[in-house]
Order: C-alpha cells, then structure tokens, then sequence
C-alpha cells in the first residue's frame, strides 16, 4: 500500500522478533561487544546493564560504528537487533552493588568480555530505535551478572583512577591518547570519569553528545589560531539513502548543519513535502542546545578534527539529504562517521563561492535556492558577496566619471 518494494513495519518486527527467540532460557552465557547501556527515565534511579550478545565469533563489530561505512540500513538492523539489553535499576551516583561494578568493568575494557547471566523473565519488548543512539534489541531485567576478560588499558585505567580529574578533563585526556569517542562516550556513561564526590553514571544518549560537544570545543580552541582557508572546498558521501555534502569556505570558525527530510524518511514520514531544518553557530558558539540535536555536535566534531588536520581555520557547512529509504532511526553516529568519511575522500576545490555552489547544485536534489533560504550561512555569505560586487562597481563607475 505504501509503494515501497520493502515494509519497514515487518522488516523492524522481523530483526526485534529474531533477536528475541534465540533466548530459550533464564541462564545465559555469550560476551559483550562490550557495550553498556545507561538509561534515562525515572533519573536518578535508572536502567543500566549490558549489551549481550550470545554469539562469539566478532562481537566488537556490533559495536563498532567506524567500521559501518558500507553496511546497509537492514544489515544493521538485523546485526544491532542480536544484542539484548539486560537491566537493572540503579542510582546514578553508584548504588548499584556488585552488578554496577561489573557494568563499569565493561565500560572501561577496550575489548569484548565474556558474560554469564541470570535473567529474571525471556526477553520481551521492542527493538529499540532513537535518533541518539545506536539500534538494540529487546531488553531484559537481570538478576545476576558476572563478567570475565573485561581489562581496562594503561592510558584509560591512569584517567579513571585520576579522583581529582573533572569530568570534561577526563573525556579530553582520553581523546588525546587515541581512544575511540565511543569508548570515551562508555567510560563517561559508567559513572567512571569526573572528581571522586562528583561521579556519577551519565544516561547514554546525553554522554555521546557530551563527548562530541567537549572533544570539538577543545580543537576550536586550537583551530581558530590557525591561519584561515584560501579556496572553497567540497566533499560528499553516500550512505543508508543520505547524502552529506560538506562545503569548507575561507574565513573565520562558523558552523552550519542543515537537513532536508523527504517524505517517507524517518522524521517525515507522513509529510507531502522535504521539511529542511537548520542549527547555526558563529565564532563565539552556541549558548543554547542546537535544534537539530546530537547530529549537530556529531557532525562538528567530524568537521574539527578535519581542520585540525588542514592546520586551517574556516566556515563550514554540512547539507545533508535523508530520503525515503532512510526509514528508520540508526543513532548519531551516522552523521559522525559520514561527514568523517567524506572529509577523508574525493575533494573538489573552488575559487569562489559561485562556483562551488553551482557544484553543490549538480550533486543535490534539494534546489539550491531551498538550501539558501533555510541556512543562514550561505545567505548571509552570498549577501555579503552581491553587497562586495555592488561596491565594487560603484567605485569602478565613478573611477571613469569626469
């Protein structure tokens, strides 16, 4: 009835359902990626535990959104939906008992652990889907937890063990030693980053954004003493029925993320038309939460750790396409490593503005004059070019007048 030669509705049933049966008891043995997952409903008493997996063969995979460039929206799904989320209910500043203790283990390991389990119930309920955070499959309450092989390594154990270390602090000392954001977003998620008196476990979905918010704040720092761009540059990747084109221009640090959501996507999915929404921030940042969301901080950290590799300083705009095959929720990371994946790849470069947007004009099926009229980069920068050229043709005319 909907046209589509696929059905979102039983594709998600199916990868939820499938997720579910391969559970036939109340005692389970597997690994974990390892993932942890801290929940934010009912704060300060909230669902944490594992994510479990009951096959061993690769589990750091399904946990690994920088090595999902090519992977497919119903590959992912299907792949995401094997992990159960066990749970249990414990205080964010640390009353959890032995089960937090391993939890935070878990968080801290650089690799995947082994786990054995007590469930109280089969696992039953929804395949979960957000725009923050990656797909899991059905939850479960534990009863027991215990978890074998789960190490930290030397550079994240002397942060974690660091008691007079803020938080913000922490997160960058583990960026700077190579550590995956990801990882970075666990550790901070298990309540194991901060002051000794200050910790406390940080619900999931609003530890990723702090990550991407603190990491690309602390290379803007770096970034906007760089000598600024000398052309325009222009990027562009494909993924799950996105398009991100990522647009570096000349000029001090500003910052643009603007979406284009067809009918039939994800957050439009009963519309008639594309609804393009736009979050902006000048030199100086932000002071309130971008619009858009985490996939603004996502895609800015993507766009800094670029520019710290230019040694360039500039304005940067990401215009992204999510079409109608781009039907469920996937989690920010899909703007991360797609803006990092296209900023890695082909590079087209411009001598002015014109040029690289008639460039923008022949890759997108947004019109150019819709991008223009919900981003307030581009039009204000093609404003300032038409009032330059003005000017300039004023003075050229009264050069030549007697």
């Amino acid at each position: 009835m909907c046209g589509r030669s696929y059905c979102p509705i039983l594709a998600r049933y199916s990868a939820m359902a499938n997720s579910a049966s391969n559970i036939e008891d109340l005692e389970f043995t597997g690994s974990s990626p390892p993932s942890i997952f801290v929940g934010r409903y009912g704060y300060p008493n909230v669902f944490t535990g594992p994510l479990l997996l009951s096959s061993k063969e690769n589990p750091a995979f399904y946990d690994s959104p920088d090595l999902w460039n090519n992977i497919n929206i119903f590959d992912l799904i299907s792949l995401r939906s094997s992990l159960i989320r066990g749970k249990f209910r414990a205080n964010v500043h640390g009353s959890g008992g032995r089960m937090l203790d391993y939890v935070q283990e878990l968080a801290l390991s650089p690799s995947p652990a082994e786990i054995e389990a007590v469930f109280e119930k089969k696992p039953v309920g929804d395949l979960i889907l957000d725009e923050d955070v990656q797909p899991m499959g059905p939850s479960v309450p534990l009863s027991d937890l215990k978890v074998y092989g789960a190490r930290g390594d030397s550079s994240a154990e002397k942060v974690v063990y660091d008691t007079d270390l803020k938080a913000a602090d922490g997160i960058l000392k583990l960026y700077d030693h190579g550590i995956s954001v990801y990882r970075v977003q666990r550790i901070l998620s298990a309540g194991l980053l901060g002051s000794k008196k200050d910790r406390k476990l940080v619900p999931t979905r609003w530890a990723i954004t702090t990550v991407d918010d603190t990491t690309s704040q602390a290379l803007l720092e770096k970034i906007k003493d760089f000598p600024e761009l000398s052309e325009y540059q222009l990027y562009k990747s494909d993924s799950m029925d996105n398009t991100y084109i990522i647009l570096l221009m000349p000029g001090k640090w500003e910052y643009e993320l603007v979406e284009a959501w067809y009918p039939g996507s994800t957050w439009n999915s009963f519309g008639s038309s594309v609804e393009i929404y736009s979050s902006y921030e000048g030199y100086n940042g932000r002071k309130s939460y971008a619009e858009i969301g985490g996939c603004y901080y996502a895609g800015r950290l993507a766009v800094a750790e670029a520019l710290i590799k230019l040694r360039k300083q500039g304005k940067a705009i990401i215009l992204r396409e999510a079409r109608e095959g781009y039907l469920l929720p996937v989690g920010v990371w899909h703007v991360r490593e797609n803006v990092r994946q296209a900023l890695r790849g082909n590079l087209q470069k411009f001598g002015t503005l014109n040029e690289a947007l008639s460039a923008i004009s022949a890759m997108s099926r947004v019109t150019l004059t819709e991008w223009v009229a919900h981003s307030k980069l581009l039009f204000e920068l093609l404003h300032r070019t038409l009032l330059s050229d003005f000017a300039k043709r004023r003075r050229g005319f009264s050069s030549e007048t007697p």
